[in-house]
């Protein structure tokens, strides 16, 4: 005979994001089932993130939500609230945003002076006396490494806006198994090595979702945070004919080099760079290492994916050695390994790279999706702005007509959940990339 379970609220997904609405929901007194297809937290598109701490986006939202994630990170125990063992840690690095020409810094900066986030304004001259051994070369727009015009002299310099308090998490993979373990300190139930394989509704609504094993979880909300599987389980549901924006599952890289000599201070890492003029991004290592990601140029055909379980999760020489040599002409120091290493993910990328955190048609069915890419950093927030959306839909408000807005718990600032919508207009501001 199947089992039956009743939960108040089932998460599906316990990346970092569904760990991080667990929790919240757990410590707003409902019972709560996180279940995973993986035999973990934090195994899915978590674990190959490079938990970039940043506050470059392209909407208020964005920023501000990034801004008040950021005191969760430096401040990562207290949000736990629970003695989960080893803790993930937040390096504050720096990042510096070089300048682009799809996306100046005047279009973005007055979103930091309205949220409050301190930056610095580099010319090129400050740029190469504060990164050792930076090219400081405009090279716009990003070519393929097989271009001759990639090996072209720079026609001009560059500078960029640096922001102190930016950074990365350590351990992506941990920072999500310390939320779902704070939210089994709340009462949350992990489910691993579960996929749903049905969605079902009655009068109306949301009932419960079946797993593959026969087992049917009852409860009037469920929570889509499945990653690049969002989709399916979308169609599952039967949601989605109302949405303006979709997403797909994207494969991604990023490649792990040793930085070159000079770049990361003594016992720290140099500043993280984001390079959309060249078409990159890289992030130091305490320890000498640097993670280095695309910003999905123009130049390189995207990996979009049909079904996310047929991807090759094995690094591939041809984008190893694009990406770092990219960054090496950004950091000519920096030699290119003849083999590949680096970790592969399936990120889960809406049309304008903005997450959609929202209610569906069916009530009680509700979506955390669209946030592979970008979003590990917003993650302790996310959680938040969920319960709330949650909370307030379920009490009867028409976040429809009217959005539910959450206030920051650190910052005071309101965080206007209808720029998430799911019925938005696409953000023409997006750079249509990564970055936001």
């Amino acid at each position: 005979m199947s089992a039956e379970v009743g939960a108040d609220a089932v998460v599906v997904g316990a990346g970092v994001i569904g760990s991080a609405i667990a929790l919240e929901l757990a410590r707003a007194g409902r019972r709560v089932v996180v279940v995973d297809r993986a035999g973990g937290a934090g195994l899915g598109s978590t674990s190959a993130s490079s938990a970039v701490v940043r506050y470059n986006f392209s909407t208020l939202a964005g920023v501000t939500a990034a801004w008040e994630a950021r005191a969760c990170w430096s401040s990562w125990a207290e949000h736990l609230g629970h003695d989960v063992g080893d803790l993930a840690r937040f390096e504050r690095s720096g990042l510096v945003m070089l300048d682009v020409d799809a996306a100046p810094r005047s279009g973005w900066l007055p979103l930091f002076d309205e949220v409050g986030v301190p930056y610095e304004e580099w010319d090129s001259a400050t740029l190469a006396e504060r990164v050792p051994g930076i090219d400081v070369g405009r090279y716009w727009p990003p070519r393929r490494i097989n271009d001759d015009r990639f090996w072209s002299d720079a026609p001009g310099t560059l500078g960029g806006v640096y922001t102190p308090d930016a950074g990365y998490v350590t351990d992506p993979q941990l920072a999500a198994q310390n939320l779902a373990a704070a939210a089994t300190a709340e009462g949350a139930e992990f489910r691993f090595r579960a996929t749903v394989t049905a969605v079902e509704s009655a009068h109306g609504r949301v009932g419960a979702v079946v797993l593959a094993d026969g087992t049917k979880i009852s409860a009037p909300v469920v929570v889509n945070a499945a990653g690049p599987w969002s989709g399916r389980l979308n169609e599952l549901a039967g949601v989605g004919s109302d949405f303006t924006v979709g997403v797909r599952p994207l494969r991604q890289e990023v490649a792990h080099a040793l930085a070159p000599e000079g770049y990361h201070p003594a016992g720290g890492a140099g500043p993280a760079i984001a390079d959309a003029d060249l078409g990159t991004y890289f992030r130091g290592e305490v320890g000498g290492g640097l993670l280095v990601g695309g910003t999905e140029p123009d130049c390189d055909p995207l990996q979009w994916l049909d079904d996310p379980d047929d991807v090759n999760l094995n690094p591939t020489m041809a984008v190893f050695e694009a990406q770092v040599t990219r960054a090496a002409r950004r950091l000519p120091g920096l030699r290119v390994p003849n083999r590949a290493r680096g970790v592969v993910g399936v990120y889960d990328v809406a049309d304008d790279w903005t997450p959609i955190y929202d209610r569906t048609e069916l009530p009680g069915f509700y979506v955390a999706i669209g946030t592979s890419g970008n979003q590990f950093k917003n993650a302790p927030v996310v959680g938040r702005l969920m319960a709330t959306l949650i909370d307030r839909v379920e009490a009867g408000a028409d976040h429809d007509a009217e959005p539910v807005s959450y206030r920051g718990v650190h910052t005071g600032l309101a965080i206007d959940l209808g720029s998430f919508s799911r019925k938005r207009e696409r953000n023409a501001g997006s750079s249509g990339t990564v970055m936001g």
